[in-house]
């Protein structure tokens, strides 16, 4: 259910009665103050302003015919016009019995009313080069847009990943003639490329500095290119274990990333000569100095010079850009999209607005499909700088989650020694893995943010380990109270401030589900499930549950509520990626 659009269709029903005109927005929102009521309708001010009228008469009106009957049991005005709205506790309770039988928690599915259609929306995430082994540079484009994804498909849409790969270019070349030689000296290909930042570096020495080699690889990006068998299978034996690299740090993030989603550059091949001529053909492209170009003048700058796409160099070669519009073309037309998303860091926000700006001169991309890049920020150290090695080199992310996992080991130990090895090594990788992933998706996505051990592994504040802790206790209290979840009954007793604001919280989640997926930050599910788990731990001090003296009714009630809230952290935490224990 979705508190604010209830609210939001009830307070348009009387301003409209109130005389206002049909299109004026409302304006609901959460109130900071429960003084102040648990909603505000603030849109009287402005339509006041428009009709040049006293704003507080006017809301008067809008309250006289505002029917908000069964749902508050106090509406009132406040200031120049804003419009207070208490919800009845008992109308919170009814709500909350219905949503904790939902198995989506009462999170109303799309498609399921005429206004709100379920989309088929294509995510562009990851994106490793396979030249290389992902590292800490993949992991925000992985974790926030599968995060996306499963936020995306929770609330009923059809998602189709993209893992756009890295598997073309002229580095290929290379890669392949340094594999060729290693085969022929006997080595089997999957030793060659256990270490793919090794491989790389030997063949880039040997491309820079032996005699040969370099017109040697030039040869092989011509073949590959124009399909020669041979090449075909070596470079296929380079991709099948490079994707076996990415796969295995997919499974240990807990990402929903398969082979099955890759849909590398190489895909696209095809296409691209076809997407040039087209440009050409329709006159949006041109032929300048030997390559193919587009002039945007839509982005010109202050001296009104045009910005530049080239989308094929002089001597015949593609660019990224011309793979970014086939994608865009494949992405409307064959896969149907009413919305593409793609996820990569800041400094590519430039590229895939040129791309946008031609794809949709060029029809590759309908109006009706909406075309989202999803720019992040950077993961810095501590000195504030791009985060890496001490000697400045790139961090293997393989070799970061190792970290994060043996530095939660060692935590866990130390609070509790008595775990097997088996147990703390299960319990350690859910933690580890779960702090690496909060302490990124918890910041807007924007922004760039400082890589921080101790911070993301505390238990205190805004992390992984404090919500899986928070779960966990709440495990113990049914354990404790010898009750199955499954012999509850399904009534709640909305009785103390702290049981009204946990219910309020609760059947809040589809309004912050639908602003993650509106704007692609999951920070704001990490946001609200660290206010639930505080508020629940408020609740825990000031609602005794199992002591004596405390009635039937009101325990049950209290445990009632204790489950919804344990389902909501599991479910929300799933939808970042992240697993919960049931002890820690």
């Amino acid at each position: 259910m979705n508190i604010k659009q209830i609210l939001n269709e009830k307070v348009k029903a009387a301003m409209v009665a109130a005389g206002l005109p049909s299109d004026t927005n409302p304006a609901i929102s959460i109130s900071n103050r429960p003084q102040f009521g648990d909603y505000q309708a603030n849109g009287v001010m402005g339509a006041a302003k428009k009709l040049k009228t006293n704003p507080r008469e006017l809301a008067t009106k809008v309250v006289e015919q505002l029917d908000l009957t069964g749902i508050a049991n106090k509406v009132e005005l406040a200031g120049p016009g804003f419009i207070n709205i208490h919800l009845d506790p008992q109308w919170l309770a009814t709500q909350l019995a219905k949503a904790s039988q939902d198995e989506k928690l009462g999170v109303s599915q799309r498609g399921t009313t005429a206004n709100d259609k379920a989309q088929t929306v294509v995510v562009d995430y990851s994106a490793p080069n396979l030249a290389k082994e992902m590292h800490v540079g993949h992991l925000r484009s992985t974790i926030i847009g599968d995060a996306v994804v499963r936020t995306l498909a929770f609330r009923g849409d059809k998602v189709i990943r993209q893992n756009h790969m890295g598997d073309w270019g002229t580095q290929f070349g290379m890669l392949l003639a340094h594999l060729k030689d290693k085969l022929a000296a006997n080595e089997v290909a999957e030793t060659a490329l256990a270490d793919l930042e090794n491989f790389y570096r030997e063949a880039k020495v040997r491309f820079d500095n032996e005699e040969g080699f370099a017109d040697r690889a030039r040869e092989y990006v011509v073949k590959l290119q124009s399909g020669d068998a041979e090449c075909a299978k070596l470079w296929q034996q380079f991709i099948d274990i490079s994707i076996a690299h990415s796969e295995e740090i997919y499974k240990k993030l807990n990402v929903t990333l398969t082979r099955d989603d890759i849909m590398g550059e190489s895909a696209y091949n095809d296409d691209l000569p076809k997407v040039v001529s087209e440009l050409l053909e329709k006159g949006i492209a041109v032929k300048d100095q030997g390559a193919v170009v587009v002039f945007i003048n839509e982005m010109a700058n202050k001296d009104g010079e045009p910005s530049v796409l080239i989308v094929q160099k002089s001597g015949g070669g593609y660019l990224y850009a011309t793979t970014d519009l086939a994608a865009c073309r494949y992405r409307s037309n064959q896969l149907a999209a009413d919305r593409i998303i793609i996820f990569t860091d800041a400094r590519q926000s430039l590229h895939f607005k040129q791309v946008e700006i031609v794809a949709r001169k060029a029809e590759f991309l309908p109006e009706h499909v909406a075309y989202d890049h999803c720019p992040f920020g950077m993961m810095m150290g501590d000195d504030g700088k791009p985060f890496k090695t001490r000697s400045g080199g790139t961090i293997k992310l393989a070799e970061l989650l190792d970290e994060a996992i043996s530095r939660a080991a060692d935590l866990i130990k130390s609070k509790n020694p008595d775990y097997s090895d088996e147990q703390l090594n299960e319990i350690a990788t859910k933690v580890g893995i779960g702090a690496v992933k909060f302490a990124d998706l918890s910041k807007n996505r924007t922004s760039d943010y400082i890589f921080n051990w101790k911070t993301m592994l505390s238990f205190e504040g805004a992390t992984a380990p404090y919500l899986q802790y928070a779960y966990a206790r709440i495990q113990s209290i049914f354990n404790k109270a010898g009750v199955s979840a499954d012999n509850l009954p399904n009534q709640f007793a909305i009785i103390e401030p702290q049981e009204k604001a946990l219910a309020l919280k609760l059947l809040q989640l589809e309004e912050v589900i639908d602003a993650v997926i509106s704007e692609c930050t999951p920070n704001l599910l990490c946001n609200y499930l660290y206010e639930l788990a505080s508020l629940y731990m408020s609740f825990y001090e000031a609602c005794p549950i199992l002591k004596d003296g405390i009635s039937d009714e009101i325990k049950h009630s209290r445990l009632a509520l204790c489950l919804f809230i344990s389902n909501t952290l599991k479910q929300g935490l799933e939808l970042l990626g992240i697993e919960t224990m049931e002890r820690m």
